[in-house]
């Protein structure tokens, strides 16, 4: 007979999974940040939210955690696992690479918010212990949510980017010794603080020696052993015993797990198994750090931000404000542009979740009190919940300050004003260059407008006719000739912008041809109804192709694979169509297949 099994066990479990595997894909969908969403549950399903209601409506026992405190467990593990991950990045080689932006800029960025915020709360009464404290815990951003909104925006490699990455790294290193500190300010017990640290250095230098000699010798041959099985359970166990591992180490020796997980990620970065492992523990480390972040919004006290609203928002806007300006000034110091230093410094400006590991840290270890720290994480949460919207207006911005980019000789000549009978195609990428050489193939004239200015100069400079300037302008469509073009052909692939380009050709030319890219089938639905005589699915596209390529491969004839494929083609266009007013079809023998 089967045990039974008390379901209370697992109840917590179980909001955990349902909030990371429906609830955070709900609200992206949304495009409400991940980070946002577990901090906005964690308030929603803590004891100050719904779970303080269960003495009064029982029903809510079963969707609330009800106990925080058994989710620290995996919450310490999140960060730990967030800390081997930051170790894995962190090669040598892409340290020099950054190092004037590593340790000049973010250096400079940690020390300057950390001695300010802590001299002013050092004169709002905290003790000098607990103000240094507070001051490194705020001086520290978010390296979750930056990243996240950065890597949405493929803004990773701007200018803006690189220099937000390098705070964050420099961030991320100071963490380490930042943790040691308050473990050993937490170890004092009125003795001598030299003396202490002297003893706490000589303990973590011996641990953290073990790690490093434990672990060169030790973890290649071990990967080496699980990869020669070509187990993926065997490497992610190994991956994930030696993250877990090293932290337990670390803790043992009165150190954090971070601390030790952070150096096997380090020594892992030098093997041949790094980009491997970052693969293997993506998903624990993504769904573990959902958990920290659903205990941090279960710290979020609604009506303790009612009682001290202003104090909280005052000490909100005070961090962000006094962050930015020192962020601001330390970018335009280093030579960064007005526009990525204005980025820079309101993506650097809130605080982050190593604010909450700190501080509730050194408030365990009776270095501050629980109350100040209630306070102060309040205002963390309120900037980490506004950072969406401060990336938003950091963009906008950083556009407007923007100085206009010098244009290569080459993007400077302006189109033939001869309004010739020949096609427009928009975009020089890799499928405009595509579509051009099609044309010159079959002898139809045309002309190829991007407003990048250094695709326009290497295509004018391979002998094609490109000019630069922005499609989306119907002045500039004009400028092109579009009143006598055959045919406007849109490649580029960003929705928004082949929406405001078939709109403003439609309206200039009403019998124009246009066959225009699209991102999908819903997407080329939209182009239809906006009046496209073709839309080009991309996914669609790639799966004809991908089955025209594998019938032919098990030995279908190329005559009938061709046919049916255009069969199929046409099928999905009449069903993309709209069925009132459908676009002017084109002549069968001039109808382009692909984009």
């Amino acid at each position: 007979m089967a045990t039974a099994v008390d379901p209370s066990l697992f109840k917590d479990a179980a909001v955990v999974l349902a909030t990371a595997g429906v609830i955070v894909p709900f609200a992206k969908s949304f495009k409400i940040n991940s980070v946002v969403a577990f901090m906005a549950c964690g308030a929603l399903l803590g004891p100050f939210g719904l779970g303080g209601l269960v003495s009064s409506i029982p029903l809510l026992r079963t969707i609330t955690v009800s106990s925080p405190d058994a989710l620290a467990g995996p919450a310490e593990l999140g960060v730990a696992f967030l800390l081997f991950v930051i170790g894995l990045e962190m090669s040598f080689e892409r340290l020099m690479t950054m190092r004037r932006l590593v340790f000049g800029l973010g250096l400079g960025q940690v020390a300057l918010s950390a001695g300010l915020i802590g001299a002013v709360a050092y004169m709002l009464g905290q003790p000098a212990a607990a103000a240094l404290i507070i001051g490194f815990g705020l001086a520290l951003s978010s390296t979750a949510i930056v990243v996240e909104l950065l890597s949405a925006r493929r803004r990773m490699t701007s200018s803006a980017g690189r220099a937000s990455f390098a705070v964050l790294l420099c961030q991320d290193i100071a963490v380490i010794p930042l943790l040691f500190l308050i473990s050993v300010l937490g170890a004092q017990n009125g003795g001598s603080l030299l003396a202490g640290l002297a003893q706490a250095g000589v303990q973590a230098f011996a641990a953290i020696a073990g790690i490093v000699v434990i672990g060169r010798l030790a973890l290649r041959p071990l990967f080496r052993l699980v990869a020669t099985t070509d187990s993926s359970e065997s490497f992610m166990a190994a991956t994930l015993l030696t993250a877990l591992g090293t932290g337990l180490i670390a803790a043992t020796a009165g150190l954090s797990m971070g601390l030790g997980a952070f150096i096997a990620g380090l020594l892992l970065a030098e093997t041949e198994y790094r980009r491997a492992i970052e693969v293997t523990v993506e998903p624990f480390k993504s769904l573990l750090i959902g958990v920290f972040f659903l205990t941090v919004g279960m710290g979020i006290d609604p009506a303790q931000i009612a009682a001290q609203p202003f104090a909280i928002i005052g000490i909100a806007i005070g961090l962000v404000a006094a962050k930015a300006a020192i962020v601001f000034g330390l970018s335009r110091l280093f030579k960064l542009s007005a526009a990525t230093a204005i980025e820079t410094a309101i993506m650097i400006g809130p605080g982050g979740e190593f604010a909450f590991v700190m501080l509730n840290a050194a408030a365990g270890a009776k270095l501050i009190g629980q109350d100040a720290v209630s306070l102060v994480l309040a205002a963390v949460s309120l900037t980490m919940v506004t950072l969406p919207l401060c990336a938003k207006m950091a963009r906008n911005l950083a556009a407007k300050l923007a100085k206009p980019v010098a244009l290569p000789e080459e993007a400077k000549i302006l189109p033939p004003d001869d309004h010739a009978n020949r096609a427009i195609v928009v975009g020089c990428g890799r499928v405009g260059r595509l579509v051009g050489a099609m044309l010159e193939e079959h002898n139809k004239p045309y002309i190829a407008v991007d407003s990048n200015p250094t695709l326009v100069a290497s295509q004018r400079r391979a002998g094609r006719p490109a000019f630069f300037g922005d499609a989306t302008k119907p002045d500039f469509l004009k400028l092109c000739g579009i009143d006598g073009a055959s045919a406007l052909i849109v490649t580029i692939d960003t929705g928004k912008a082949v929406d405001e380009i078939v709109r403003a050709a439609r309206a200039l030319g009403p019998d124009l041809i246009i066959v225009a890219r699209a991102r999908d089938a819903g997407h080329a639905r939209h182009l239809y109804e906006l009046g496209v005589n073709d839309a080009v699915p991309e996914t669609i596209e790639a799966s004809l192709q991908l089955s025209e390529a594998a019938l032919v491969g098990l030995g279908v004839p190329m005559g009938l694979v061709i046919a049916s494929i255009h069969e199929r083609r046409d099928v999905f266009r009449r069903e993309l169509k709209p069925a009132a007013a459908p676009a002017p079809a084109l002549p069968r023998h001039g109808r382009s297949r692909r984009l």
